[in-house]
């Protein structure tokens, strides 16, 4: 097993990209700790995955955290470190989306969409990353960008802009953080098929008077690699940069995405 023993913090945990990932590390022996805002949402996936660790539901744990909140972050790290003395590795996952033509954005959706994406994933890398040095065994970071983060889009100039900010701070935290053994790396991935992407699809519909789900069916048929990604298509990566077999990458943001842009 790649992770076995190591323990995981995956923001965002609950449900999506990240619970397939929880998922993933399970599978290689790590123990998860699902931190989500949405205390309905964690009971359902630790249940779940205490499930699927069998004999082992142990290894399981939830833990309320919301990013944008400087004390819940300290609290979430403080509780981990409690239960299972120390943290290796780190998903960065919570993210909301939220779009609008350029002229009509507001400032609040731009402060919510910052405070969640980038200062939020900031500020949890800062504070799990002190307490990997002050353990001094090393560790895995990984921030989840998005293909909007390399590029700019019309109607997700914000989202658009505090992905591309990820890949910018997860190449500054991975050139700071190596010299302490802990690897900082990230993950684009394309147009994924979770519950987001029932938001996304109206928020399209409204802007581009599109019926309900066309464009969907549309970012889906355009994909090279012929469908839209599902959560589980990115386990793989997060094992990949959570594992040894990564210890040589360092602040790098890998494209998983079915080949919808390359870079």
């Amino acid at each position: 097993m790649k992770l076995n023993e190591k323990v995981a913090v995956v923001t965002g945990g609950a449900r999506g990209i990240g619970l397939a990932i929880g998922q993933g590390y399970l599978a290689e022996g790590a123990k998860v700790v699902v931190a989500d805002i949405d205390e309905a949402s964690i009971e359902d996936a630790v249940e779940r995955l205490k499930r699927e660790a069998g004999d082992d539901a142990e290894r399981v744990m939830g833990v309320r955290l919301d990013v944008c909140d400087q004390a819940s972050i300290d609290s979430m790290v403080k509780a981990v470190v409690q239960r299972f003395d120390g943290i290796d590795i780190l998903v960065n996952n919570a993210a909301i989306f939220d779009m609008a033509p350029l002229l009509e954005v507001s400032e609040e959706s731009f402060d919510k969409q910052f405070a969640v994406n980038t200062k939020g994933m900031f500020f949890t890398l800062q504070a799990v990353a002190r307490a990997m040095v002050e353990r001094d065994r090393g560790g895995k970071i990984i921030n989840m960008s998005s293909q909007a983060g390399r590029r700019g889009e019309a109607l997700a100039s914000v989202y658009c802009a505090s992905k591309a900010a990820v890949i910018s701070l997860t190449q500054s935290a991975g050139l700071a953080l190596i010299k302490h053994g802990i690897n900082v790396n990230g993950i684009a991935p394309g147009v994924v098929d979770t519950p987001m992407w029932e938001v996304v699809d109206a928020l399209f519909a409204r802007y581009e008077n599109r019926p309900l789900g066309e464009k969907k069916r549309l970012v889906g048929e355009a994909v090279p690699y012929g469908r839209m990604g599902r959560p589980e298509d990115h386990a793989g990566a997060a094992v990949f940069l959570a594992s040894s077999d990564s210890d040589y990458v360092v602040a790098q943001t890998l494209n998983v995405d079915g080949g919808n842009w390359m870079s």
